[in-house]
């Protein structure tokens, strides 16, 4: 079952192999977050122990009513004939329940049905649990991103600066052209710190998902810029009909089911019935004795739990198809996002952001060449980097709707191999 979920999974961000220095820690792979936490989070050990809850309750009621031994003191510690234990009657019986209308089954039903319920919400807890992990496996690939971008950022404005210092120098232009690009610089800057912060917060996070206090791992593998195509979102819904959580309340009909039943078998009152034998002292006889009650009305009285029962099950309906309904609605809203973001970050890739390369690399030439001002030189090289941010945003954009899409239907969301995979 891990198995599967790790893969599910693991087509939030796909694999990618970074440079490595000579023998550092391998990167964390999603697979490897998600087994730790498959060990280690109590979510998932919880299910087990609510398994062995209603396995019990199922095994309680099983039992029929138990059977009374009594025994019964009478005249004693009076007067007369009847000081001390001289006139006592002394009656030892057996007495028990006979059960009518069919309790016993109904009890049993209704127990079997809350532990078949056991195992959906298992299911769900799981799928929930792996796309927090994948969330926040996402946010550290999103942080480390962050701060290769900023880098670049840095290297780029770092030239500027060394050209406006060397222009300046050379009475070609003005200070405040060094100022600026010294200004535009720190931002640059202050950009990668924040990036370096937001990754250390990233990683304190996804660790604490496996009970840890440190994070005990650096650099992480996936590129949220990979995205692989979905199948057509007519073929997703179909596979909403297996969700658990439609399962969920499925189960919960066959419960409501089984109390209707068990309301329904308390229309017949049980028989109490009581044998056993009574000493008198005095005379020295001995004698049986019994009897037996039946409650009346019970029918009467059962009414109000038993239209309760019916309402109840009848709600299970409603229930599902406002369910089924928000679930369909959901997954359109996810599948549309994702296509939308996927559609944007390969469109940035292949013709807006080659374009402002090619466009920043020539401005850099013309100003140099004191052909431009600095500022258009600058406002390129912003345009770039705004570009690569969106490029990024609408990435991680794409990334989570594809988690949720993943949790909402728990099954391979990969294309056929004709569509590609590659943004």
């Amino acid at each position: 079952m891990w198995k599967r979920l790790a893969a599910l999974a693991a087509l939030a961000i796909a694999p990618c192999a970074f440079a490595q220095a000579p023998s550092p820690p391998a990167p964390l792979t999603l697979d490897e977050a998600i087994g730790r936490v498959a060990r280690l989070h109590p979510d998932l050990r919880l299910p087990a122990l609510q398994r062995a809850a209603a396995e019990a309750r199922h095994d309680g009621a099983g039992f029929k009513p138990p059977l009374v031994f009594g025994v019964e003191v009478e005249n004693v510690l009076g007067t007369g004939t009847r000081r001390g234990f001289d006139g006592s009657e002394v009656t030892v019986s057996l007495a028990g329940v006979l059960e009518r209308g069919g309790k016993l089954d109904a009890r049993r039903a209704v127990a079997q049905a809350n532990l078949d319920a056991v195992a959906p919400q298992r299911e769900i807890a799981r799928l929930d649990l792996m796309a927090e992990v994948a969330r926040r496996y996402l946010a550290v690939t999103a942080a480390d991103n962050r701060h290769r971008i900023a880098l670049d950022d840095i290297e780029q404005r770092r030239r500027a600066v060394q050209a406006a210092r060397l222009r300046l120098q050379a009475g070609a232009s003005p200070a405040s052209t060094l100022l600026t690009a010294q200004a535009a610089l720190a931002q640059a800057e202050l950009d990668r710190d924040r990036a370096i912060e937001a990754g250390r917060a990233a990683r304190l996070s996804l660790a604490a998902l496996w009970n840890a206090r440190e994070a005990d791992f650096d650099a992480v593998s996936g590129d949220p810029l990979q995205l692989p195509a979905v199948q057509d979102f007519r073929q997703l819904a179909q596979l909403l009909a297996d969700t658990p959580e439609l399962a969920l309340i499925a189960g919960q009909a066959r419960v409501r089911e089984a109390q209707v039943q068990l309301a329904r078998s308390q229309q017949r009152g049980d028989l109490s019935w009581q044998l056993g034998v009574r000493n008198d002292r005095a005379s020295g006889d001995t004698a049986l004795v019994g009897g037996f009650n039946l409650p009346l009305g019970g029918t009467r009285r059962a009414a109000p739990d038993i239209r309760a029962a019916q309402a109840e099950l009848a709600m299970t309906a409603l229930e599902r198809e406002s369910r089924a309904l928000q679930l369909h609605a959901t997954l359109a809203e996810a599948h549309g996002r994702y296509r939308t973001a996927r559609l944007e970050v390969r469109r940035l890739g292949s013709d807006v952001l080659p374009q402002l390369q090619r466009a920043e690399k020539s401005a850099e030439t013309a100003w140099r060449a004191g052909a431009i001002s600095y500022l258009e030189w600058a406002q390129l090289q912003a345009m770039r980097v705004e570009a690569r941010q969106r490029q990024l945003d609408a990435a991680l954009a794409a990334q989570t709707a594809l988690i949720e899409i993943q949790r909402l239907t728990g099954q391979s969301l990969l294309a056929t191999a004709a569509e590609g995979t590659t943004p």
